[in-house]
């Protein structure tokens, strides 16, 4: 069986209706119930290479796309520092309220749904290194502080309106599929 997962740790940044920021850092240790995470450097390349069409959602609902990599509304890519996006927002009572939500400080943060291909993690002891894994979507959420090193903040097209950083969060599902 194979076992879907689920992990908030993103940034956000919202410049008009784009979104954009870190759905996970890379070597940031992370508690997880009874053990250690850390996501290395390279783990999304596969997915990102082999070309899928990765969904954007708000809080993982598939009832609420955001956008798709197949039509270039989201866009994801590996850099040093993690797995980054942006996100070109829909006008949809989703987007919307999405946009609301950054506006106000309201968002939780990013998170990703995946499953772990054999030889995709590394486990020692209680510490599991995330080395491959398949991306299936990327959600904007609103969930509980883990990833404390990876922030959300909001940025308008106008300096007024601009806010802080906001936390991060970890929203850490298991679904069997």
């Amino acid at each position: 069986m194979t076992t879907f997962e689920k992990r908030a740790t993103a940034g956000v940044t919202a410049n008009g209706r784009k979104l954009t920021g870190y759905i996970a850092k890379f070597n940031t240790p992370t508690t997880i119930g009874s053990f250690t995470e850390v996501i290395k450097p390279g783990a999304f390349a596969a997915s990102l290479a082999d070309g899928r069409d990765v969904l954007a959602l708000a809080d993982h609902d598939t009832s609420r796309v955001l956008g798709r990599t197949r039509s270039g509304s989201l866009e994801l890519r590996e850099d040093a520092t993690g797995l980054a996006f942006t996100l070109a927002v829909p006008d949809t009572a989703p987007g919307r309220d999405l946009i609301t939500l950054a506006e106000r400080g309201d968002l939780g943060g990013c998170s990703f749904g995946f499953t772990v291909p054999d030889g995709g993690d590394q486990w020692t002891g209680n510490s599991r290194e995330l080395r491959s894994v398949d991306l299936r979507e990327v959600s904007i959420v609103s969930a509980w502080p883990a990833y404390g090193d990876t922030e959300v903040s909001l940025r308008s097209l106008q300096p007024q309106s601009q806010l802080a950083v906001l936390r991060y969060w970890l929203d850490t599902v298991r679904d069997a599929t």
